[in-house]
Parts: structure tokens; C-alpha cells; sequence
């Protein structure tokens, strides 16, 4: 379904304003974190489990989410996911029990998995298939500004206007989201004959998309193991870095992927090699971590192959992308929503794994155990390579 060229706009400028409001409803609790604290009385511990259970239920719905966009289409199950995290917000406003807080903090999770899928449904049913990474790729590009830059404003805005006042204007915000959501994205009837067992079926005993989901997530490790977790603690263990410095070096990758997202998706679009260009990226990335890891980059270096790293990260998009044609159209949106799950999974496996072999190899305090652990990251890239140098090889026949 290809609607008018200033539809197809407006539909994916709305989907990517709640990309990057669900991205700013995620760092929000990091900005309220002592107002929080001080209105329900708690400590860090049970904080932390406001701002976790937020992913509990952002991962558990991938599924049931990517079903009903593929059955019922995007107006309705958007509109109605923002306006979960609009009630997700509001127990902050009018609860004095710490029980609601933590129920609307999932809320807004689950409500949240609506916006990268909806993406990935809008893109698909407004522009050409060849445009579909390029658009997702400026949408990406999007909710990270909105997660890097965000926490500014609003933290200015909480110490001027109070955080509750803030939370009434996102609140706010939300409901004329979902508002002009509703109005913009045109009903689609839904014409499928098949059940959502056999949908869920053909998707995973679908094996180039099992085998290329896989590949995928065992090159995630660069952005969720080292970025979100370990990297901080590498550069001071390891290189002997400052905690501001070891704190901000991993954040280049975040800001490398956020303004090179477009410059990978355009050279897969150009070349039409998309195994090519993801496998060029992750070449990339191992040659970069090994590098890391055998302490051969100075300062100058490690910021140029970070930057180079985060553009190679936007290989999930090219990936997300591929696994969608390889089954019918009718349940390509389960299938991003399987492919982004997986993935979201092995960042999980990254951050354990990690872990484990620090503490068995040391622990936390002896540089040599994190050298170990941070070289999971170039194995597994290895791994993953070869699986999608399978892909490509079987492609060609």
C-alpha cells in the first residue's frame, strides 16, 4: 500500500516524533531520579526497578505488538500504545503509592515497543521498497537525538518548572500525538487468511530468517555489551583513563550511529549489496575492538574508530531490512519485531557473558580480566560474520 508522497511524509514524521518521545520517556527517570526518590520515599534499589521494568515490558510485547500492526494496521495500535505512555505517566502525578509509579513505568514500556514497529509498518506501506533503510535510518537518527540531547532541555525544564510540571506536559504532548496519529496514518483492512499460530510459525521455522537474526545479534556487542555497560569501566581498568574521559569515549559510538545511520543505509541503497555492506561493517567493527584490545590506538585513534564503529552499528537496520524479505508481506511486520527482539536478547547475553568472564579471569579490579572479557566482543563479531558470509554465498547461488 503506497499512499500520497505528503502522507507518506506526514505518517513517518509522526511515527518518528514517537520514536524520539519514547526515547526521552526512557532517559526521564536518570533526570527525575531524587524528585522520585523523595515523593515515594524508596531507595536506589527499588528505583532501579522503576527504571528496569520499563524493558520488561518493552521486550515482552515485540511479539503480540508486531501481530496486531501486521492484522490491524498502524492507527489504531499506535494511537493506542502513545496513549498508554501518557497513562503510564500519570500515576507520578496523582499516586502517593509507589505500586502505580512502577505498573505505569511498564505502561509506557509496552506502549513504547509501538514505535520502532510502527516505524517499520509505516515505512513499508508509505514509500518504495528501496527507500525503506534510508527512511529508517533518518528515524533512528531521530530518537537518538532525542535520547543524547533530550536529557538537557528537560532537566532544565524540571529545575525551572518543577519535574511534575514537566510530566503533565509530556502527558500532554502524548495525547496530541496520538491525536494527530489518528488523524494522519489511513485505516489499512486487514486481508489476511492465515492464523496467527501459522504467522508465527512461518517466521521461525523461516531458517535464512533465524540464521541472519542470529548473525545479527552476535554483532551487537560493540553498541549493547562495551557502549551501554562495560566500556567505562575498560578504559580506566585498562588505559588507565579518568572516569570523565572513560565515560565519555564509549558515548562516541552512540553519536557515530545517531549521524552515520543514513551514510550506511544510503551505500547498502546505492550498491544494492546489503550483505555486503553489513558484512563491511563488521569487518570494520572486529578490526577496531582487536585493536582495543591489544592497546594499539592512542586517544586520536579510539575516538576516529569509535565514530567509524557507531556508523557500523546502523548494520542492525540494513539487517532488520534483510530478514523482512525473506517472508511474504503479510507477516513482515512480525518478522521485524522478531528480528529486533533477538537482538535486544543477545545485548542481554552480551552484558552477562562479559561479566562472567571479568569475574572469572580476576574480577573487577585486575585490568587483564577485563582485556578477556571486552575480547568476547571481537569473537563473537567473528562469528557473526561468517554467518552472514554464509548468507551471502547461499544468496548467490
Amino acid at each position: 500500500m503506497l499512499v500520497s508522497r505528503t502522507i507518506a511524509w506526514f505518517m513517518w514524521g509522526v511515527a518518528s516524533i514517537f520514536y524520539a518521545y519514547q526515547y526521552i520517556l526512557r532517559v526521564m527517570p536518570n533526570i527525575i531520579f531524587e524528585d522520585i526518590i523523595a515523593q515515594f520515599n524508596i531507595d536506589a534499589a527499588v528505583f532501579g526497578q522503576f527504571s528496569g521494568v520499563y524493558y520488561i515490558g518493552y521486550s515482552l510485547m515485540h511479539l503480540p505488538i508486531g501481530i496486531m500492526l501486521d492484522r490491524y494496521g498502524p492507527r489504531k495500535i499506535m494511537t493506542g500504545c502513545i496513549l498508554l505512555t501518557v497513562v503510564g505517566l500519570l500515576p507520578i502525578l496523582f499516586s502517593n503509592s509507589w505500586e502505580y509509579p512502577l505498573l505505569g513505568r511498564a505502561f509506557i514500556g509496552i506502549g513504547s515497543s509501538a514505535a520502532i514497529l510502527g516505524t517499520f509498518k509505516i515505512i513499508r506501506m508509505s514509500f518504495p521498497e528501496k527507500k525503506f533503510t534510508r527512511m529508517l535510518s533518518l528515524s533512528v537518527t531521530i530518537g537518538l537525538i532525542g535520547a543524547i540531547y533530550g536529557g538537557g532541555p528537560v532537566s532544565y525544564m524540571c529545575s525551572s518548572l518543577g519535574y511534575k510540571t514537566v510530566i503533565e506536559i509530556f502527558a500532554i504532548l502524548g495525547v496530541l500525538l496520538a491525536i494527530m496519529t489518528y488523524i494522519i496514518v489511513p485505516e489499512i483492512k486487514n486481508e489476511t487468511k492465515t492464523t496467527i499460530f501459522s504467522d508465527i510459525k512461518l517466521v521461525f521455522t523461516n531458517f535464512k530468517v533465524i540464521a541472519l537474526c542470529l548473525s545479527a545479534g552476535l554483532m551487537v556487542g560493540p553498541l549493547e555489551g562495551f557502549a551501554d555497560v562495560w566500556g567505562t569501566q575498560f578504559f580506566k581498568q585498562v588505559y588507565g583513563f579518568d572516569q570523565s574521559l572513560a565515560s565519555y569515549l564509549p558515548s562516541i559510538i552512540f553519536i557515530g550511529m545517531c549521524f552515520g545511520a543514513p551514510v550506511l543505509s544510503m551505500i547498502a541503497e546505492k550498491t544494492g549489496y546489503y550483505m555486503g555492506s553489513i558484512i563491511g561493517a563488521g569487518v570494520l567493527m572486529f578490526t577496531a575492538f582487536v585493536a582495543l584490545t591489544t592497546k594499539t590506538l592512542d586517544l586520536s585513534g579510539i575516538t576516529i574508530s569509535f565514530l567509524i564503529v557507531g556508523v557500523c552499528c546502523a548494520y542492525q537496520i540494513l539487517a532488520i531490512y534483510k530478514a523482512s524479505t525473506y517472508v511474504p508481506e503479510n507477516v513482515a511486520g512480525l518478522t521485524t519485531a522478531v528480528a529486533n527482539m533477538i537482538i535486544m536478547i543477545f545485548g542481554y547475553a552480551f552484558h552477562t557473558t562479559i561479566g562472567f568472564v571479568i569475574q572469572a579471569f580476576g574480577g573487577i579490579n585486575d585490568a587483564s580480566s577485563f582485556v578477556y572479557g571486552i575480547n568476547v566482543i571481537p569473537i563473537t563479531l567473528g562469528i557473526g560474520i561468517l554467518g552472514f558470509s554464509m548468507l551471502a554465498y547461499q544468496e548467490k547461488r
